[in-house]
């Protein structure tokens, strides 16, 4: 509310008489989850694109194993220890991405399509996070999802593999629509809605999954495949008329009037009056710097440089579990479509059940809690009854913890840095992730040591994400930071809090 001596009012205190589920907020979620199916998409489709597929040498009577495995046995595959001898490679399936690139033998360059995406996503967030500091949340929104869209469709073209890598890379660098969405997002609610309208959008990830498997099923073939799940991304164009820039973002880059328009705007679309006078908006202008001198400003807090160790560590091990657990629930027993479309469900599934515990018992034991829990599925997954419903579902039941977990540490993250760097320090995080997610789509060749090997190591990957989270505070129901000053005082209004 303003305060009676200073005359000032804050942008909290405007959002929060704005519902979620009005006309206002209700097409912008629309908006941003259709976002969000293009990003899930657009991510995994490699799964199934540059799936495994059998092969042999055209001079073989014994057909390769590798369509049964997730990786090559050696006394099957003789002929890939001296693939010269074969002049002709036969293939199960001949219009596969695998035989149109003539892959056999190279199994690596299959599974490195995965990592090279996550390779150009790793760069691309330490642009387009800086990006969407300077030029707006909505602004990047709709670029990175036209370029994605336009690069997605240019990659079924394609004749050469490395022209393909090459696109992937460029496609991930430049088409990362989840950083600018999500910024938007929870910067155009009030606090105590940000969960339970990110929750909103965020299922757009896992609906995305569900129809990728449906669609993938009824195209199966991947060049036209790729061309029928990109070409929608120049819809975003769209985002023009249907999203408005973050009120918060205008503010902190001196933009008041613009900020003011959108907050009247909505007022007008659900047919609500503001008694304040918008005028006294506090703010603290962002004189806009440079995303080395935000990350340098930020660095000189210690307890801000602890907080990004923390994240990294979240983000790295969220991504490599994750990641892996989708890539490898395709080698289950079963339809791969089903498969995928189960591990998506599991996101969605995951999403809401993130957002039910964090909005019971906050942020910080939530993660611990799942990032733990994950940690011991993961872990028990080798070693249970050979039993096909035991093992899905025990698998499925780790990977929705995993989602969970990513969910919190993607709100978790934004909250613990203050606006004029959040987007940067989000992304710079996340960035820091993708190592995880590069040298995940890599663990299915980990089962030609052991096939429990891949679910291990997550496990223990997981409990050390778990165990670093006891070293940061929990931000539920704090306001969030504009500045480096308020983002450093978190933990000791915690403090107080707690002890009043």
């Amino acid at each position: 509310m303003t305060n009676p001596l200073l005359g000032r009012l804050d942008l909290d205190d405007v959002l929060v008489k704005f519902k979620v589920f009005d006309r206002y907020h209700g097409v912008a979620v629309i908006s941003l989850t259709v976002a969000y199916m293009f990003e899930f998409i657009w991510y995994w489709n490699h799964v199934i694109v540059a799936e495994k597929v059998g092969y042999r040498c055209k001079e073989s009577t014994n057909i390769s194993e590798i369509s049964n495995t997730s990786y090559i046995p050696n006394q099957t595959v003789e002929w890939c220890r001296n693939p010269e001898a074969c002049p002709e490679w036969v293939y199960d399936n001949p219009y596969s991405f695998v035989a149109e690139f003539q892959l056999a033998c190279q199994d690596w360059k299959r599974t490195s399509v995965g990592s090279m995406h996550n390779i150009g996503y790793m760069f691309g967030l330490l642009t387009i996070g800086p990006s969407s500091d300077r030029f707006g949340r909505k602004t990047m929104a709709i670029v990175t999802c036209v370029a994605g869209g336009t690069l997605g469709c240019m990659k079924s073209f394609v004749r050469s593999y490395w022209l393909y890598v090459s696109l992937e890379f460029m496609e991930a660098a430049v088409g990362d629509t989840m950083s600018p969405v999500y910024m938007l997002g929870i910067e155009m609610v009030a606090t105590k809605s940000r969960v339970t309208y990110s929750t909103i959008f965020m299922t757009g990830l896992g609906i995305g999954g569900i129809i990728f498997a449906f669609v993938s099923w009824l195209i199966p073939y991947w060049r036209t495949l790729l061309r029928v799940v990109y070409a929608p991304g120049l819809l975003a164009l769209c985002f023009i008329y249907l999203l408005d820039e973050s009120p918060r973002w205008l503010l902190t880059n001196g933009k008041k009037e613009e900020a003011v328009k959108i907050i009247e705007k909505a007022a007008k679309l659900n047919k609500m009056e503001i008694e304040e006078n918008l005028n006294n908006i506090s703010y603290e202008v962002n004189k806009g710097p440079s995303f080395v001198s935000v990350i340098r400003d930020t660095f000189k807090s210690r307890s801000l440089l602890k907080r990004f160790f923390v994240c990294g560590i979240w983000w790295a091990s969220a991504t490599f579990v994750n990641v892996g657990l989708i890539v490898n629930s395709t080698l289950l027993e079963g339809s791969k479509y089903i498969n995928f479309g189960l591990s998506s469900a599991m996101k969605s599934l995951g999403i809401l059940f993130s957002a039910y515990i964090i909005t019971k018992y906050h942020r910080k034991g939530p993660l611990i809690f799942c990032f733990v829990a994950c940690a011991v599925f993961c872990t028990g997954q080798p070693f249970l009854p050979k039993k096909l419903w035991l093992q899905i579902t025990n698998y499925m039941v780790g990977l929705l913890l995993s989602c969970a977990n990513f969910c919190i540490i993607y709100l978790f993250t934004s909250e613990l840095f203050p606006t004029q760097s959040r987007n940067s320090m989000h992304a710079l995080c996340s960035a820091v992730g993708r190592i995880g997610s590069i040298l995940a789509p890599q663990t299915p060749l980990l089962m030609a040591y052991w096939s429990g090997l891949p679910t291990l190591l997550f496990g223990v990957v997981s409990l050390i994400a778990g165990l670093a989270t006891l070293l940061v505070p929990d931000t539920a129901d704090q306001c969030l930071p504009d500045t480096v000053y308020q983002a450093e005082n978190m933990e000791a209004k915690i403090l107080t809090e707690s002890r009043s």
